[in-house]
């Protein structure tokens, strides 16, 4: 892959990293751009998933230090991201390229207005409607499925979820996002590493933006919050849809 390129991937990784580390959906950048680099789709999505890492890992630690995850409330929905992470990413094998490459665009287009006309996020302190055991069973599991299987947009359905299911408060929620992300990207790495679909030299340099990005991110999330970042997941997840079918 020529150097401009990779240049290029490493840019959106830094945008990716700032947008994940506040209302989740870095994935609808890094993966599409993945795509129109050439890498074949399972290639695209594993190495996608290792530049991910990196940058869930350095948002998640950041929201750690600033003391707003509770690793003890939430270890069942971190087991069941993990479980359904491995159920996603061995499904992955056996899916054919080319209907995979079909259904990226549709999956953003459908996660993008799903993301556009929830209800705005992070509005005060909602009701719980579901506890730990069944928020883990019901959304941890199969979000995390989704994760191992395609990824982006992951960040934006657990966020809903913490809020609409779990009654969290939009710090808390933002910050359960990024310790349950992170699970079910490390997972399945593990897993695309074990079947040798990863880019290593493009995930890597990826990595280092994903970093970058996911810090700045992080700050502005803890002085601004979700909205700062909403409209341009929307309006750029779209755009990377519409690009990918005309490129089909």
């Amino acid at each position: 892959m020529e150097l401009e390129i990779v240049c290029l991937l490493v840019a959106a990784a830094v945008c990716a990293g700032f947008v994940d580390a506040i209302a989740g959906g870095g994935g609808l950048l890094t993966l599409p751009a993945l795509l129109m680099a050439g890498l074949p789709p399972a290639e695209a999505i594993a190495t996608n998933k290792l530049q991910g890492t990196f940058g869930v890992a350095a948002s998640s630690f950041a929201f750690w230090r600033a003391g707003h995850i509770d690793f003890a409330e939430l270890a069942p929905a971190v087991a069941a991201a993990a479980a359904g992470a491995v159920l996603g990413s061995l499904a992955v094998q056996w899916i054919d390229p080319a209907w995979l490459r079909r259904a990226v665009p549709v999956i953003l287009l459908v996660v993008a207005a799903y993301f556009a006309f929830a209800p705005q996020l992070g509005s005060g302190d909602r009701k719980a409607r579901l506890g730990r055991t069944a928020f883990a069973l019901g959304a941890a599991l199969p979000i995390g499925a989704y994760d191992g299987f395609l990824g982006p947009g992951t960040g934006s359905m657990l966020l809903i979820a913490f809020i609409a299911l779990y009654g969290a408060d939009l710090m808390a929620a933002i910050a359960g996002t990024k310790l349950l992300n992170f699970t079910s990207n490390i997972v399945s790495l593990a897993v695309f590493a074990a079947v040798g679909n990863v880019n290593y030299r493009v995930g890597l340099a990826m990595a280092a933006g994903q970093i970058l990005g996911a810090q700045l991110g992080a700050r502005a999330a803890m002085v601004h919050g979700a909205p700062l970042i909403r409209p341009l997941v929307v309006v750029v997840s779209i755009a990377i849809a519409v690009s990918l079918i005309l490129r089909g």
